[in-house]
């Protein structure tokens, strides 16, 4: 069953009328006609008139290509603190459906999915500049499709259940290169596209991955109610998957220097990564999650919570085993250990830890560990300047 262009269309909300007229004001006032616009955008003109007019909600993907084409700002951004909360009390989301359009089948779905198993695992190796502009384009191409083709109801999961995956990966991506904002629009825009594909664990992933870029770089209380809310939301959620949300979860609580919700959260880490079985699947995007990359995130929540030493042998033990191909990971993981060691007191330690760090992440574009580098180097030099003798007779303090 499919619905064809303009059935079941919703009337016109206060939000989504706004919202449209202010991308037709930023048009016309730019010069641009309707048509004008869907060839800059690579929207269909009928489409864009719907936005415009209310009749179709302004999703982030919209707003972003207008304000690209234009220069300009016009959406305010979003909230996610309440986009989370919306997210964890809604209901069921009724599945989008597709307007008309050449309809696809089984065989082109599953090419996408097979092209997004591909890319995430391109991302191991594979330097953010270059990736970022190639899962965008995968992700225009599969949005394009779940605008203008037809297809069947177990169709439409599938694809927007991709456009969800492309999401977050882009997300991740967009986020290790610094792309902030735009991660963000893209995490909300897939949980978006989760919804409509009746994935509430796949929404949980990405509101979970947005909790990880603030807690890292925003607010970090916002960031651990994100996180809770992830947690909360997917209760239904596999041991892989769970062990996933709860270590997001334990890392926003240790930035907020919360011992006891981070020790209670990494031990429910270690309870449902115990869990996992052959008899239960797992989705494809948990991949990556195995017992060192568990440990590294306990070292780094240890060191967070200021017992470096602890850390120590979780860090080696990870290192010492850990696939040297995925540059950008061994190296994140060296400022760690590096930092450990810092905040230990053994700065030769950490100054050999950061000498021996593979630079060649940081050329291929990721602004997190130029970041890391850069905070290490900096505790490196304060501690550093703390040890030198003085004048005074007082002794200096840390």
């Amino acid at each position: 069953m499919t619905m064809e262009a303009g059935e079941g269309l919703p009337p016109s909300t206060p939000d989504t009328a706004d919202c449209g007229a202010k991308l037709r004001a930023a048009r016309e006032a730019a010069g641009h006609s309707l048509a004008g616009m869907a060839a800059l955008t690579h929207f269909s003109k009928p489409y864009l008139g719907l936005v415009e007019t209310g009749r179709r909600p302004a999703t982030p993907d919209v707003v972003e290509r207008y304000e690209q084409v234009l220069g300009v700002p016009i959406g305010t951004p979003a909230d996610p603190v309440r986009l989370t909360h919306e997210w964890l009390i809604g209901g069921p989301p009724v599945p989008r459906q597709l307007r008309a359009g050449r309809r696809i089948g089984t065989g082109l779905v599953a090419s996408l999915e097979s092209r997004l198993i591909e890319l995430r695992h391109l991302d191991d190796t594979v330097g953010s500049r270059t990736l970022l502009p190639v899962i965008r384009t995968e992700l225009d191409q599969a949005e394009h499709l779940a605008r203008t083709a037809s297809y069947t109801d177990v169709l439409g999961k599938r694809l927007y259940t991709v456009i969800g995956e492309l999401a977050q990966l882009a997300g991740w991506v967009a986020s290790d290169a610094g792309r902030y904002q735009d991660a963000q629009r893209l995490y909300l825009s897939g949980v978006t596209a989760a919804e409509s594909a009746g994935d509430r664990v796949l929404g949980a992933q990405l509101l979970s991955s947005l909790a990880y870029q603030i807690t890292n770089i925003g607010k970090r209380e916002d960031a651990l109610l994100i996180a809770r809310s992830a947690v909360t939301g997917a209760p239904h959620a596999s041991p892989l998957v769970r062990a996933l949300l709860l270590e997001r979860l334990a890392w926003a609580a240790a930035r907020l220097r919360d011992t006891d919700t981070t020790r209670r959260t990494l031990d429910a880490v270690n309870d449902a990564y115990d869990q996992r079985t052959d008899g239960i699947a797992e989705p494809e995007w948990v991949y990556w999650l195995n017992r060192p990359e568990i440990d590294v995130m306990a070292a780094r929540c240890l060191i967070e919570l200021g017992t470096p030493a602890a850390a120590e042998p979780l860090l080696t033990r990870a290192l010492a085993g850990y696939n040297h191909d995925h540059a950008r990971e061994v190296a994140l993981y060296q400022t760690w250990l590096a930092e450990g060691h810092a905040r230990a007191g053994d700065l030769d330690a950490a100054r050999a830890v950061l000498a021996r760090i593979d630079t060649t992440a940081i050329d291929a574009g990721s602004t997190r560990l130029h970041r890391r580098i850069a905070a290490v180097d900096r505790l490196i030099d304060r501690r550093t300047k703390k040890k030198k003798p003085t004048n005074s007779t007082r002794r200096p303090t840390e």
